[in-house]
């Protein structure tokens, strides 16, 4: 069974309900219409008939009117008839041909061979016995007497008002949902193309439609930089991952081939060792940039003394001690994720070292400038060009090019500079080629 679509839904819905409020107009109109009209004419009858009885007097056995008297005004004829029903005053219209009883004072509809009337007495006593009946006729419209043919006509009339209201309810319901047939071809042409740096135009204004898109480009903002970094993660882990593996590779071939003493074997085991080290490291920090990249690793801040901190860095870190300098221990407070600053300092002291001259030093200093906690960590190395500085923030950029097993991966700074902007703060660079370089973190302090 095919599914309906959510337009003919709505306009088989808008149907239904303009169906049912045009029977119950009419089932209204046929009640209001016959009370009102008869409500009507009975007073204006009543009214008539009641001037008149004020202009009406029997003097020696004959009727006198007044000069206000009328026998005809506003569709009502007035009558006058004697005790014993007599015409005395009056004519009565040609199509009332019903023999009526006098009733005093009640007014009623009577059907005649030629249509229906209102009809209302009076009696004028004159003394105890005599007096005088004055009725009043008010013929019932043509219109009113019509209404029920005007319903037959309304009922008969209604399916091409529904067909009407069908083919208008889908107009203005396809015409509303044509946003989110854009909103889907747009969505159906990403996803057959597989470009997600494409995005959905957003409607004007601030409608459900407008919401929607907006959604859906974060959703496919959040989808790309999840893809990107997936890609990211697969190419830098297949190019950096590539060396260790070679060398763990020539290493085994080296072992099966001229490993034949003990000490040869250890030396291989050793190299192997080393690089499957190198590699488990590389993994970590690629996992760690990836999830600072897609906000899956968030910081878990946390209030921090920072003086604190860096003593504890530098007190149990590999690196000697007595060319590992910590400048400044006076408390610095700020939110930060304890485990993440940490690695940041050790990447900035690991670089230290590995790039400052032979038996140099590293110098940490932490101090407080205005609202700003700045951790600077300076080495008296080989220093960084200053068009090479920008650029050392990338992964996998190297200002040495040659690497040995010693060498880095490229990673340590790009992950510096994520945690930076994960806390909210940013680095700086100061270098001069052939004297060292000086990286500082700014963070917001508390006061």
């Amino acid at each position: 069974m095919r599914k309906r679509s959510v337009k003919v839904k709505i306009t088989l819905w808008y149907l239904l309900l303009m169906g049912l409020m045009a029977g119950l107009m009419l089932v209204f109109l046929r009640l209001i219409s016959g009370s009102v009209y008869t409500q009507s004419a009975m007073e204006q009858l009543d009214q008539t008939v009641r001037e008149n009885l004020g202009q009406v007097t029997l003097v020696d056995g004959r009727p006198q009117m007044g000069e206000g008297f009328q026998f005809y005004e506003n569709g009502v004829y007035t009558l006058v008839y004697s005790q014993d029903k007599t015409l005395l005053a009056g004519q009565v219209p040609v199509a009332f041909t019903a023999a009526e009883p006098f009733h005093n004072g009640l007014t009623r509809l009577v059907d005649t061979d030629t249509g229906q009337y209102y009809v209302l007495d009076f009696w004028v006593p004159a003394g105890w016995e005599e007096g005088l009946w004055v009725r009043g006729l008010l013929e019932v419209p043509a219109g009113a007497q019509s209404m029920p043919a005007l319903l037959w006509v309304a009922a008969v009339s209604l399916p091409l008002f529904l067909l009407l209201a069908a083919v208008g309810g889908y107009w203005i319901a396809r015409r509303a949902f044509r946003p989110l047939e854009h909103i889907t071809a747009t969505a159906d042409a990403i996803s057959q193309a597989s470009d997600l740096s494409a995005r959905v135009a957003v409607p004007p204004g601030g409608n459900e439609f407008s919401r929607l898109a907006a959604t859906f480009n974060q959703m496919f903002a959040r989808l790309e930089q999840s893809f990107e970094a997936e890609t990211q993660f697969t190419a830098d882990a297949s190019h950096e991952l590539r060396t260790p593996v070679s060398v763990i590779k020539s290493a085994c071939e080296y072992g099966e081939t001229y490993g034949e003493t003990l000490e040869e074997q250890r030396e291989t085991l050793a190299m192997i060792h080393r690089q499957a080290d190198k590699m488990s490291q590389l993994i970590d920090q690629l996992l760690r940039i990836t999830r600072l990249d897609q906000g899956t690793e968030l910081a878990r801040r946390e209030r921090v003394d920072l003086a604190a901190l860096a003593r504890e860095v530098c007190a149990e870190g590999p690196w000697p001690q007595d060319r590992l300098t910590l400048e400044g221990g006076e408390p610095v407070f700020a939110q930060v994720d304890r485990a993440l600053i940490a690695r940041l300092l050790q990447n900035l002291i690991d670089n230290g070292f590995k790039y400052g001259k032979p038996g140099g030093g590293v110098w940490v200093t932490l101090r407080r400038q205005g609202g700003e906690a700045l951790l600077t960590v300076r080495d008296d190395g080989i220093g960084i060009a200053p068009d090479q500085q920008a650029r050392v923030w990338q992964r996998f950029y190297q200002v040495d090019p040659v690497r040995g097993e010693k060498s880095g991966a490229g990673l340590g700074l790009s992950m510096v500079w994520k945690i930076a902007q994960a806390h909210g703060g940013h680095m700086s660079l100061e270098s001069v080629p052939g004297q060292g370089s000086s990286f500082t973190l700014h963070l917001p302090a508390e006061r």
